[in-house]
């Protein structure tokens, strides 16, 4: 738990044993959490990519655990609990359960459903367990609910407000019915709904086990006591840092409706209490397209960038938040007014990583990456069998890392904002009129440097069906993912429409009416490289070769080594010489 002093109340010292017992206790509840999600999930979304998250908040709505999933939702949960604390808070009772998804009102984009279940210990609230899930379907113009294309969010699918979908322990008829016929595979996501509400009474079971062997008031007092140490030990911390103010810039491509690039800028503010100030002024305004992250997003993903620098053994709780200002000017795209479209806003998401970790290089440098492949790409496939039975496919394409200040980037992983997985080709196949043609690491797209970035994926899909709706949502075409330190930018992303017939190079965003027989390639880029490319290890670039993930050509122009076309090894001779002149 960390330096003793530090667990010290200003009322009274705590026993850290105990403190520990029950932190500890707390992150098991969330996690086991999180298996039930897992365990009983109806779609490969949910099960196989695992876009979902849970938490347990305290009865004012603090988030005190959070499991080891999707860390871009968890910062919005405070936001969303605000609401309902809000609107229910003389109506909550043993039994309830209520969902939403409105990101007007603490949500994110309307495919990811909030569910929270108050815990009463007889008629006390002690606090809510909290699952949220990315669902396959919400209805709207697009299969999948996720269009980058919608331009008001009337169009992209069934906005949920607040509302109890379970009351006093009995399921509602009505909201249960309008779901079900307001989205195109009603049993994966009624299905996910139950997978949500059978881990929100896993954790309601398992919290309420914590407050009988300890006692409520006891609880309450090292929750307390949990946030007050994260608050404490992230503050410490940042007292580190060199004061300043320290800003970066990055892009989005465009908003897919025009050629314009999108700006997302931040300037970050080390104050001497040990606090931060990230503020968004200067990001470009509120977008036509559905780019728009809401304001709660916007604060889940500025913490979770801060998070990712801190050191590992402060308590993942709302403590944290609390040394984290978020100024995002109304009328943005980081906090839009209704009725702007946000179904897409998880890739705005992802470059607000980009941007935070490009200002946190500046302060602590030894702790941050090179830029990554630009967060997950998705893409949709909708349609309806021979037999009239609806298929939706959401495949989240997760790529590189960029490199690290001691190490090269990691492929085929998860980016650092999400806990997600790649979906299985034979889940893929099994359950769509889909075939994955490959599906493999594309050579030569890392970005050089002493430390190589990660190399991007490539996956080849071919419709099996008369015909599907395709939407694909992905960046890094024209902003290609940064180095650090000297390091070079990865190659960027690449979409090709039927690459063995007339190939046809599409945009980073689009929507197309697949017919059967036809292909969508999309090779997403790379992650950038850390340091010089001409002081890489000659052996490690070697290596790669021998793995075929760059080629001869690359080896030479990048690193300045040669090697021998048979051998794959290193002419040290030639190397040196070329490194010289390079030099």
């Amino acid at each position: 738990m960390g330096d003793p002093n530090l667990l010290m109340t200003p009322a009274a010292p705590l026993d850290p044993i105990t403190l520990a017992v029950v932190k500890s206790a707390l992150d098991a509840i969330v996690d086991e959490m999180a298996y039930t999600v897992i365990r009983t999930a109806r779609s490969e979304i949910v099960k196989d990519v695992m876009d979902y998250s849970a938490a347990l908040c305290d009865a004012g709505g603090r988030m005190v655990a959070q499991a080891k999933t999707i860390a871009q939702h968890l910062g919005a949960v405070p936001d969303a609990m605000a609401t309902v604390l809000r609107l229910f808070h003389d109506d909550l009772h043993p039994g309830d359960a209520l969902i939403m998804n409105d990101p007007y009102e603490g949500g994110m984009h309307l495919p990811d459903v909030f569910m929270f279940l108050p815990v009463f210990v007889e008629t006390r609230l002690e606090g809510f367990a909290v699952v949220i899930a990315h669902q396959t379907d919400m209805g709207g113009r697009v299969a999948g609910s996720n269009a980058s294309d919608s331009t008001e969010i009337y169009q992209e699918g069934l906005r949920i407000p607040v509302v109890k979908l379970y009351e006093r322990g009995v399921p509602s008829r009505s909201v249960l019915r309008i779901i079900e016929k307001n989205v195109r595979v009603p049993d994966r996501v009624l299905g996910d709904l139950g997978a949500q509400y059978a881990a929100c009474r896993v954790g309601e079971r398992e919290y309420l086990k914590l407050l009988g062997r300890y006692g409520e008031a006891t609880v309450r007092v090292y929750v307390d006591a949990l946030l007050d140490y994260a608050e404490r030990l992230t503050r410490n911390e940042i007292r580190t840092w060199p004061r300043g103010r320290y800003t970066f810039t990055d892009y989005l491509d465009s908003d897919g409706l025009s050629d314009d690039p999108v700006p997302l800028t931040v300037a970050i503010t080390v104050h001497e209490d040990g606090h931060l100030t990230c503020d968004y002024t200067g990001s470009s305004l509120q977008v036509r397209a559905a780019l728009n992250s809401t304001l709660s997003f916007t604060k889940s993903c500025t913490y979770l960038s801060v998070r990712s620098v801190l050191r590992q053994d402060a308590p993942n709780n709302a403590g944290v938040f609390r040394c984290i200002d978020v100024v995002a000017p109304e009328g943005t795209i980081l906090n839009p007014r209704l009725p702007g479209a946000c179904a897409a806003r998880a890739l705005t998401g992802y470059r607000l990583l980009d941007v935070m970790l490009g200002a946190l290089a500046q302060i602590v440098p030894d702790r941050v990456p090179a830029a990554g492949e630009g967060g997950n790409t998705v893409l949709s496939i909708g349609g309806y069998r021979p037999d009239g039975r609806p298929f939706v496919i959401v495949d989240m394409i997760c790529g590189a890392w960029g490199a690290r200040p001691d190490k090269d980037g990691i492929e085929a992983i998860t980016n650092p904002s999400q806990n997600m997985s790649n979906t299985p080709v034979e889940v893929l196949e099994a359950q769509h009129p889909i075939r994955i043609d490959e599906y493999a690491l594309v050579p030569d797209s890392c970005g050089a440097g002493r430390w190589r970035g990660g190399l991007g994926l490539a996956r080849q899909y071919t419709l099996l069906n008369a015909e599907a709706s395709l939407q694909l949502r992905s960046d890094r075409m024209r902003f290609p993912p940064w180095g650090l330190a000297g390091g070079r930018p990865a190659r960027p992303t690449r979409n090709v429409l039927n690459p063995a017939g007339e190939a046809r190079a599409m945009p980073a965003k689009f929507f197309h009416l697949l017919r059967a027989g036809e292909t969508i390639r999309h090779e997403q880029a790379g992650g950038g490289g850390f340091g010089d490319p001409l002081a890489r290890d000659p052996g490690l670039v070697a290596a790669d070769a021998r793995n075929e993930k760059i080629a001869l050509e690359y080896a030479r122009r990048e690193h300045g080594v040669v090697l021998d076309p048979v051998t794959l090894k290193v002419d040290a001779d030639a190397t040196r010489r070329l490194r010289e002149v390079r030099s």
